[in-house]
């Protein structure tokens, strides 16, 4: 099956307020190289998926490719800092999985994002990650921190 991402910009309503999202979308089929001997989904193979996943939807928000990045925003990049994952069910080689992914809170500096991965429309995997907006420092080019994230950059992927 090709490779489909999408994604579209949800938009609900609470108590009058709206709050949009912006949502990436894709399907991805198992392979048996993620897999473990019984043919499951190696825990550990998911958050790469996660990650893959991660830049993918800013590409698809900013449009601009994971390794320019850097040089669009004067950044190093978008390092993680912190993953979790909540595993459902098992999902196997060959699987067709249904990925949505999405920044859920931005804070000055860093970055939540959500994963959902679900096989026959049944959840299978939750996962998250915290990511830091990073580059090196004007004083030390030998040290890496956190540096305020653009409001433009936040403007593409709606209020969270």
């Amino acid at each position: 099956m090709p490779f489909t991402p999408s994604f579209l910009l949800f938009i609900s309503s609470a108590s009058e307020t709206s709050v949009a999202s912006f949502i990436y979308r894709r399907k991805l089929t198992i392979e048996w190289g993620q897999c473990d001997p019984a043919g499951i989904v190696f825990n550990s193979r998911f958050f790469e998926i996660f990650d893959a996943s991660t830049w993918q939807m800013f590409e698809a928000a900013l449009g601009v490719k994971p390794h320019e990045l850097a040089n669009a925003f004067g950044i190093i990049g978008i390092p993680l800092v912190d993953a979790s994952a909540n595993f459902l069910r098992p999902i196997r080689f060959g699987d067709v999985v249904d990925m949505i992914s999405r920044v859920s809170e931005f804070r000055r500096s860093s970055f939540d994002v959500e994963h959902r991965l679900s096989v026959d429309g049944e959840l299978a995997v939750e996962g998250s990650e915290t990511r830091v907006w990073a580059s090196r420092s004007k004083d030390n080019p030998e040290r890496i921190g956190g540096t305020a994230i653009p409001d433009d950059v936040i403007a593409r992927f709606g209020p969270a």
